[in-house]
């Protein structure tokens, strides 16, 4: 039965009795347009995690992922399209629902093709400046970093503004190439997914042409004047095949020099102090970042010498930490050339999903 304004919860236990009970966006919010944004911003506030009992956190975040997925549901069946002043977009289905947005799948036609794009919908509308950080680092790579980098990043289509149906909320929303559209076997992985199939730790052989790629992604963004900001396992992309790699999520970026603008909570821990403590951002921020990726995604497998160089990469002081990606790039080949000889292709594949 569809609800109803009188169906909705008014305390949090109670709507967190109608969200577990829902199957579909149908069994939370009304037909009409209005009642169902009402219900969507009650549902909201009775269920932020901030509102919960600290105890209840970790378990209200998911609960609020879900109703945002179902809300977005919702809308993709109430507006199946999103015009743009260049193109009109046919929305799918949400993909992702991270902490900062929701990545949509789309379509738009173009010179009689249709062509695949993702949208970057921000969660809360107080984050749609992280979505304009993203738009502009991405824009400066495209404009001042060396093309031979590109695929390192994503590709931008464009960026605007968007005011959704029934709240009035005003959302910047980032149109994005997939970086699978680009690869005719598709096939990318994030690192946190590498680290979770490789539980006890991930080959180093294997690692080293991941981390080579990383360092070559920030030496390109930090020659174009800009910080990452967030070099975290769910924010690399990497093609096991190709042996390719995308960095993404460019949301906390920020110039050299300048103060990262948020941190991902939940990895606190693995950020400088620079970042925790507000302070300027440099080349060592992101290097420090990445070489704590590769420590996770390593673990225990990690040759002692390896290790002596990556405790170089995350010592507590950022003036001492090395700062030039591409000659970290050349110390980092000379180690693995001790270690393990010559550079070969070494093949590297995931394990298939359990249906």
């Amino acid at each position: 039965m569809t609800p109803t304004a009188a169906d909705v919860p008014r305390t949090r236990a109670a709507a967190r009795t109608a969200l577990a009970a829902a199957r579909r966006p149908a069994d939370l919010f009304p037909d009409d347009t209005a009642a169902a944004a009402r219900t969507y911003r009650r549902l909201a506030r009775l269920l932020h995690p901030d509102t919960a009992p600290a105890a209840e956190r970790p378990h209200a975040e998911a609960e609020f992922a879900r109703l945002d997925a179902l809300w977005q549901q919702h809308t993709a069946a109430a507006r199946p399209t999103l015009t743009t002043r260049r193109r009109t977009y046919t929305l799918g289905a949400p993909l992702v629902t991270g902490g900062l947005a929701v990545l949509r799948e789309a379509s738009y036609e173009q010179d009689g093709t249709r062509h695949r794009a993702l949208l970057k919908i921000p969660r809360a509308v107080t984050d749609n400046d992280l979505m304009e950080r993203e738009a502009q680092a991405l824009d400066r790579l495209a404009r001042h970093g060396d093309r031979r980098h590109r695929a390192y990043a994503p590709r931008l289509l464009e960026s605007f503004r968007h005011r959704e149906a029934g709240t009035g909320s005003e959302r910047r929303v980032n149109a994005l190439v997939p970086p699978d559209a680009l690869v005719p076997s598709g096939g990318f992985h994030t690192l946190a997914e590498v680290h979770d199939a490789h539980p006890d730790g991930l080959d180093p052989r294997d690692a080293a042409w991941m981390w080579r790629r990383l360092l070559t992604a920030l030496g390109w963004a930090h020659r174009a004047g800009r910080v990452h900001g967030a070099v975290l396992p769910e924010h690399v992309l990497i093609h096991p095949g190709l042996h390719g790699l995308v960095l993404v999520n460019w949301c906390y970026s920020t110039a050299l020099g300048d103060r990262v603008p948020a941190l991902v909570a939940r990895h606190r821990a693995a950020y400088p102090s620079e970042v925790t403590g507000r302070r300027p951002a440099t080349e060592a921020t992101d290097i420090h970042l990445a070489s704590h990726t590769m420590v996770s995604l390593m673990g225990e497998r990690t040759p002692k010498p390896m290790r002596a160089f990556l405790r170089g990469c995350t010592l507590p002081a950022e003036a001492r930490r090395p700062h030039d990606a591409w000659q970290l790039l050349a110390e980092l080949d000379a180690l693995l050339d001790r270690l393990y000889g010559p550079r070969t292709f070494r093949p590297f594949t995931m394990p298939t999903p359990h249906p």
